[in-house]
């Protein structure tokens, strides 16, 4: 069946309480931290106190980056042992996403609530593990998925809960990048033994989001899939860095034809390279109205142009232009993290549940799986 729909994350301020202390952490200080602690720093109910990181000297760098040096942030190279020190309330995991699991089950069978960055992991097995520690500790399990707190993202969820489109049956994904292999941010994007897998992961996890949550998260039922790694292996592809072509292990385009409970299909597709500027606008087709959602290279967060609902009027074949704004990822980003503060701090709703980002990640594991068989494949996801 499927789960219920987010609804649109509203962030009252006003209910904050600064005498509400919490106490917060980061694993990893890989370039996605830098946002996340910048956004702890916003909020006047949080103290951050350490920093986990196991590369040697990388934590006292980004302490001294980030002008932190007088807030006595304490450094461990182990999380286990902060989390034995700290007493910690909640910790933001950061690292690459073969590591999240692991990560993720420590800190929530320590007691602590977890912001895990996106993708949730690798594969559904490991999503598995996630939520039944989640569920087991009672504590907070918040996937990193920031496009959830833009206005045409809450549009979104917000025009096909309404009933304006009718009965949703077929939705497309489109976008992509005709060459963003994001090597600027160094090599672990590009290996599967820290990646997990290339761009399906990447960005295609916020497409999949988009989309899915629009119509309450259904559960799939079969995938067929295909990708491929023709741009990422080769050495044209690197500027001053021919030898990444090596090394290149993971999908740079991928797409997948998928059944999902209630007779919905999904039509995925998303590309870190291609000779092609996008893969089309997104999609989703309903008995009564269509919603055309502009092409993006990432889906996260930002579009630039407004929001499109086809539909009739007295007999009449009409469209409809939502409002249109522009989004400040950084606010977005700092959006993310006091939902998340205040689910675990005044109950507020859980901004991204991990039990509903299962549902993708059996999907992006279905999608590596019958690639790699050439076939369908069914979906079987377990009880948590």
């Amino acid at each position: 069946m499927a789960q219920a729909a987010t609804k649109p994350i509203v962030i009252d301020e006003s209910i904050v309480d600064p005498s509400k202390k919490l106490r917060a952490a980061v694993v990893g200080l890989g370039w996605i931290a830098r946002a996340q602690v910048e956004s702890y720093l916003r909020c006047p109910d949080v103290d951050l106190v350490a920093f986990s990181e196991v590369v040697p000297g990388k934590a006292e760098a980004f302490i001294k980056d980030l002008g932190l040096e007088d807030r006595g942030i304490h450094i461990y190279r182990s999380s286990k042992e902060m989390y034995q020190n700290e007493g910690l309330d909640l910790v933001s995991i950061c690292t690459s996403n073969s590591f999240h699991e692991p990560l993720v089950v420590e800190a929530l069978d320590a007691g602590v609530n977890v912001l895990c960055e996106k993708p949730m992991c690798v594969t559904l097995d490991e999503a598995v593990r996630m939520c039944s520690a989640a569920k087991r500790s009672g504590k907070v399990l918040s996937i990193g998925f920031q496009p959830r707190m833009a206005k045409c993202m809450q549009d979104i969820v917000n025009i096909v809960q309404s009933g304006q489109l009718g009965e949703v049956y077929y939705m497309q994904s489109g976008g992509g990048r005709r060459r963003g292999i994001p090597t600027p941010y160094g090599t672990s994007f590009i290996q599967s033994s820290k990646a997990g897998f290339g761009a399906m992961g990447d960005i295609g996890c916020y497409s999949l989001d988009m989309l899915l949550n629009a119509v309450g998260y259904p559960k799939p039922l079969t995938v067929s899939a295909y990708k491929s790694d023709f741009f990422g292996k080769d050495p044209a592809s690197y500027k001053g860095h021919p030898e990444y072509a090596e090394i290149f292990d993971v999908d740079d385009f991928a797409a997948a034809f998928i059944r999902l409970e209630g007779d919905i299909i999904l039509d995925f597709r998303i590309a870190w390279a291609m000779h092609m500027d996008t893969t089309g606008d997104a999609l989703i087709l309903g008995k009564k109205g269509g919603l055309r959602i502009p092409a993006a290279q990432a889906w996260n967060g930002a579009l630039n142009a407004p929001l499109r609902i086809y539909h009739d009027i007295a007999g009449e074949m009409v469209e409809t232009d939502m409002p249109f704004q522009e989004e400040d990822l950084s606010e977005l980003n700092y959006k993310k993290v006091r939902a998340f503060v205040s689910a675990v701090n005044y109950g507020t709703p859980v901004p991204v549940p991990g039990e509903q980002i299962l549902y993708q990640q059996a999907i992006l594991d279905g999608i590596t799986r019958s690639a790699e068989l050439g076939r369908e494949v069914e979906i079987h996801i377990p009880e948590i």
